[in-house]
């Protein structure tokens, strides 16, 4: 099949199923792995070039709905009668399930159920350790630094706070994505702050930033020094890449109840 991923987080589901050499086409923000920096560009995902998209004549585009705005791709690919698919997952078992979605759609099935079976494997394992950690460190994620915008209950990053030996201080929000007041952070004093500002490299993300806010010397993740400028790519796309995140989170907030990360 010739495939169209017109995300990142789809791109990186067809690499865990071996199906990088069916892509004909990624958005511009895809990067991994290496081999789609070959691959012709279609666009960044809220403003992709559907005529581009057309000329590679996909079999199959792999859309999503994860970014307020992308509904304008799947009108576009509509209009153009071009065929696809939308990947719009929360939790880690609708991650899990996607694999499997995919797997059957371009006929990886039995790879996409062996990749489902580690993943949720590697979940049961963290399951279980967070279970032994008698004090949750409460986790401020910060997604976007004005206005503020952070994951709510029903986001993955949530259910990795859990599963890290943590607690999302905004889960108690009944959604995926929450705009909220720096009064509400300081209320809710986070003992760790995570920076993983949506498409910003961590170069760019400043902890200076956070502590010049009003107050911000009374949070106890300030006083602590315990701001962490984690990779967005690991903790913003919904796909198994966020296994090495939880890996790092982790280690990061218990290392001596978790296993040091298997990857730099």
């Amino acid at each position: 099949m010739r495939l169209v991923s017109i995300c990142p987080s789809n791109t990186e589901i067809l690499a865990y199923l071996e199906a990088t050499d069916q892509l004909v086409g990624v958005d511009d923000d895809s990067d991994w792995p290496e081999v789609v920096n070959e691959l012709p560009r279609v666009g960044r995902d809220l403003n992709i070039d559907i005529e581009a998209v057309r000329a590679l004549e996909p079999d199959l585009v792999l859309a999503s709905l994860s970014v307020p705005g992308m509904e304008r791709n799947i009108q576009k690919l509509d209009e153009a009668q071009i065929p696809y698919i939308i990947l719009d997952p929360n939790s880690l078992d609708e991650i899990a399930q996607d694999l499997l979605t995919v797997g059957k759609e371009i006929g990886k099935e039995a790879k996409a159920q062996a990749v489902y079976d580690q993943f949720k494997s590697h979940l049961d394992k963290y399951r279980a350790i967070s279970r032994e950690i008698k004090y949750p460190k409460a986790l401020y994620w910060e997604w976007w630094p004005k206005p503020l915008f952070t994951p709510g209950k029903l986001n993955w990053l949530s259910y990795i706070s859990e599963l890290a030996g943590g607690y999302n201080v905004f889960k108690d929000y009944d959604q995926a994505s929450v705009q909220v007041e720096w009064e509400e952070v300081l209320e809710r004093d986070p003992d760790v702050i995570c920076m993983v500002w949506v498409g910003v490299q961590e170069a760019k993300m400043n902890p200076a930033i956070i502590k010049k806010r009003e107050q911000a010397n009374t949070l106890s993740a300030i006083q602590n020094e315990n701001i962490h400028v984690l990779e967005e790519y690991l903790y913003c796309r919904p796909s198994p890449r966020l296994i090495e995140g939880l890996e790092k989170i982790a280690y990061l907030l218990h290392p001596t109840h978790y296993p040091k990360p298997t990857t730099d």
